[in-house]
Formats: C-alpha cells, sequence, structure tokens
C-alpha cells in the first residue's frame, strides 16, 4: 500500500512540474520515525510530553501530545535510516531525489529524562555526540548513493528563539542557551562533513512545531539569525515565514551572498488557499534584504510531520503545492 501511495504522490509531483521529487515520508509514522526505528537503547513506553497552541479542535481538547521514546541506555545502531526509502525512490522517482533526515540536535531535547537517561548519559551532550555519528553516516551514504538533495529538519533551533524555550533551556535542561546553540551547530556541521558534491544540495529546514495543525514556540529569527545564517554549513535555509509567528524579514539581512533561503509563505497547518497577490508581495518584501535569484518558494512545513496529519484534506495541500508551482514560476520567469 505505500508503495502504491508513494508511486502515487510522485506522479502528482511529475503533473505539477516538480524537478526534485520526495516520497512524502509515506512510511514513517513521524519524521523522527526512521531514527527511532533503527536504535537500541530507547524505552517506547516513557515520554516527555510538550505543550502546543493551536488548533483546539484535535484531540478533543488533549493540551499536550507526547513525543514517544526515551533514552535508558547506551544507543546502538541496528540499520540503515533510510535505504529501503531512498532504495525504492531511486528506482521509481522521475527525476533527482530529495530525502529528509532530523537533525541530531532533535533527540537530546525530547528524548532524555533526568533521572532515568542520565544513568546511560551523565549530560545531555554525551547523548547528542552518541547520535551525530548516526545521522552523518546516513547523510554520506545517501550522498554516495546519488541523492541530490538533503534536508536537515531541525524544529529545535525554536528553542533559542522563544523566551520561554530559552528559559527551558537555562532552568530545566541546566544548560546556558548560546552555549547549548553553539553546540547543536557543531552538532549539525559535524554530520555535514565530508559530504559536498557538486550537484548536491545540502540545506536545513528550521520550524517552530507542526503537529495537527498546532506550534509550541514563537518569536523572529533575530535571537539566532547572524550565527546560525554565517556558521551553518549549508546551502539553503528553508525558513517558515507563514505567520507572524516568525516574526519579519529583517534576520535575511545576516545571510551570506551564495547561500539560498527557501520563503515558507504558504501554510501547511491552514486550509485556507494563500493569495498569489501576497504571496508575490512578501517574496517582493524578502528581496528587500537579499538578491531575489537566492530566495525561493514552499510551504513553511511538511503536510504531515506526523502520522496524524494536519487540519487540511490531501486535495487541499494539491491545491497549494500547485499555488507554489504557479507563484514561483512566474516570480522567477520575471525576476
Amino acid at each position: 500500500m505505500e508503495d502504491q501511495h508513494i508511486l502515487r504522490v510522485l506522479a502528482r509531483q511529475k503533473d505539477l512540474g516538480f524537478d526534485i521529487f520526495t516520497d512524502g515520508e509515506l512510511r514513517r509514522r513521524g519524521f523522527m520515525s526512521d531514527f527511532y526505528e533503527s536504535i537500541e537503547g530507547l524505552d517506547h513506553d516513557g515520554s516527555i510530553a510538550r505543550a502546543w497552541k493551536g488548533a483546539p479542535s484535535v484531540a478533543a481538547g488533549a493540551a499536550t501530545i507526547p513525543l514517544a521514546g526515551l533514552v535508558v541506555s547506551k544507543i546502538t545502531q541496528t540499520k540503515r535510516l533510510t535505504a529501503h526509502e531512498a532504495g525504492f525512490l531511486a528506482r521509481h522517482s522521475p527525476g533527482d531525489i530529495k530525502m529528509t533526515l532530523p537533525s541530531a540536535n532533535q533527540f537530546p531535547a525530547i528524548m532524555y529524562r533526568k533521572g532515568l537517561s542520565d544513568r546511560a548519559y551523565p549530560t545531555y551532550s554525551e547523548f547528542l555526540w552518541d547520535v551525530v555519528p548516526i545521522i552523518a553516516s546516513e547523510i554520506q551514504a545517501l550522498v554516495n548513493e546519488g541523492v541530490k538533495y538533503i534536508q536537515i529538519d531541525a524544529p529545535r533551533y525554536s528553542y533559542y528563539i522563544d523566551p520561554r524555550w530559552r528559559g527551558y533551556i537555562r532552568d530545566e535542561m541546566g544548560i546556558d542557551p548560546e552555549r547549548a546553540l553553539d553546540e547543536a551547530i557543531r552538532a549539525d556541521n559535524t554530520c555535514l562533513d565530508n559530504v559536498r558534491r557538486d550537484g548536491v544540495v545540502l540545506a536545513i529546514h528550521l520550524c517552530r512545531g507542526n503537529n495537527q495543525s498546532k506550534w509550541y514556540a514563537e518569536g523572529g529569527y533575530d535571537p539566532i539569525a547572524e550565527k546560525l545564517f554565517n556558521q551553518l554549513d549549508v546551502d539553503a535555509f528553508l525558513l517558515e515565514y507563514e505567520s507572524e509567528r516568525a516574526g519579519t524579514f529583517d534576520p535575511l539581512r545576516f545571510v551570506p551572498r551564495g547561500k539560498s533561503v527557501v520563503l515558507g509563505l504558504v501554510s501547511s497547518k491552514l486550509p485556507e488557499l494563500e493569495s498569489e497577490d501576497d504571496l508575490r508581495r512578501r517574496i517582493d518584501e524578502a528581496s528587500r534584504y537579499m538578491p531575489i535569484e537566492n530566495l525561493a518558494l514552499s510551504p513553511q512545513c511538511g503536510f504531515a510531520s506526523t502520522i496524524e496529519g494536519n487540519l487540511l484534506t490531501e486535495d487541499e495541500q494539491w491545491r497549494k503545492l500547485q499555488l507554489v508551482v504557479d507563484t514561483a514560476r512566474k516570480v522567477w520567469n520575471d525576476a
């Protein structure tokens, strides 16, 4: 059934005019589940809940959405993370492939519980640096197999832009937020070491949470922009910009020349179709801070970062993707 529907979405992407193809993570329970399913050393019955905002109709009043899996012993890798996904795409994709992987920085914040995890890893940092080689080796394998677009999904950087979550890092995790940010950048850069190839795009996606049309963080990129944009060794930044929660385009002034920003102006959370005129106006606003040839357009996040999806239909999703294609062609054909 997965094969059947992935073939269907590949064909639909081709019909829309895409040049890079994805399986939509349709084999995953969530965007991180490949990691969970490839690692031993976790208690899959445990979880650390997060308070989410928005979409009150979801989960019949539930205030939190649990994130399954706690580290309870030294982790060991049992299999490749994405070989089953990439292999099918290599055989069936109409063109070059995009593969997504979670940032190594995801896991210490959501899988480490003091009093339990510290029996295996005395600090969050020690756990992080055991995750790094697993993500790094998967990226290396994908590039060696000819994958042309690697996207690291890194919602955890939102902890450094939201004062509430900066407080969580400081008070609950017991770590200085600026030191934690520096280590997060080092960890992601280590995962990308020695994988550069001509024609391969290395990208990172930053969001504020995307689960059943909910989010958990708010705030503009200002507190992290100069450090993040200049130190992360990627070719492109995919940035949420679909709502006021993301702040202004002003932080784009820190993006180095030659790097690209994909403006996530189309909501994956809300069913209402955006106006093409509004999208073109906002792209024009962003181009005041960096060259328009270094900008692109996309949805702000995935339409289903978790198996439950967001509060819109598949038809509404395809209409939004059609809007992205149509708007991009007009903007960059005219640029």
